[in-house]
């Protein structure tokens, strides 16, 4: 459905006020079309019922659906973050890794049917961090339920984390590797690492630790005298990283735990 606006000053109007007359339906129910993505100005999705609009088309997606009038469930998204993007910079600034989470970079896999709205990013926190030059599993989300899970009850939940270094692991090492180190002055409890693989003069260290301090493994590896190639999350308590692409996004289940 499309429509002209035709305002009656030079302010314009709000926008569902003019999908109320065009479309003749409530006030409210104009909002709720717009709030959920069925309305595009001039070809682009509005989704703030007090945009003002003066000549543009405005038009409202045939399959629109009038959500119910209740507050908006909270999203949560995982992303596998690549090498050299920042996880904790705000949108727009350089690399960072909000910018990713754009509908062409949402992966095939996503099962959720959430259709992705402007105001999915809105709030999103990023509560798994991860170093600027570390891989992996990446959560974002707007639900205080996992933020709890996972920043409050941190310490509990154990992360899994594939670790390249130059050289062979000796013993002593490797026992090093799996003591209760001291980071910042702060105890942390002792990881389990072992050996992953071995391919030419890399190994591959494979780290089961509960909670995730960037800077943690570089410090255990650094009193070990192990240099670092390479570091990766592959899961976040019961939820791995699966198939997700590197630079690619979906939407948590609802019935996927951490």
């Amino acid at each position: 459905m499309t429509f002209s606006s035709h305002p009656s000053d030079t302010e314009g109007v709000r926008l569902a006020r003019r999908v109320a007359e065009l479309a003749g339906c409530s006030r409210r129910e104009a909002e709720l079309y717009i709030e959920g993505g069925w309305v595009r100005v001039n070809g682009e999705v509005v989704e703030v019922p007090q945009f003002r609009v003066l000549d543009q088309t405005v038009e409202l997606d045939p399959a629109a659906r009038r959500q119910p009038a209740t507050a908006p469930a909270p999203v949560t998204l995982v992303l596998h973050k690549p090498p050299d993007v920042i996880a904790t910079a705000a949108a727009g600034q350089a690399h960072a890794a909000i910018d990713l989470l754009r509908p062409e970079t949402r992966d095939s896999s996503d099962r959720s049917g959430i259709r992705q709205l402007q105001r999915h990013l809105r709030g999103l926190e990023v509560v798994t961090p991860l170093e600027p030059a570390a891989s992996g599993l990446l959560v974002f989300t707007q639900d205080w339920r996992v933020k709890r899970k996972l920043v409050e009850d941190g310490a509990l939940v154990e992360h899994e984390v594939m670790v390249d270094v130059r050289g062979t692991v000796s013993p002593e090492a490797l026992q090093q590797l799996n003591r209760a180190p001291v980071v910042d002055g702060r105890a942390m409890a002792p990881a389990r690492v072992s050996v992953n693989r071995q391919t030419g003069d890399v190994t591959g260290l494979r780290f089961a630790l509960k909670g995730y301090w960037p800077g943690q493994i570089a410090h255990m590896c650094s009193a070990a005298g192990l240099t670092i190639l390479a570091v990766k999350r592959i899961r976040i308590g019961r939820l791995p990283l699966a198939g997700l692409p590197e630079g690619h996004w979906r939407y948590l289940m609802p019935y996927e735990r951490f």
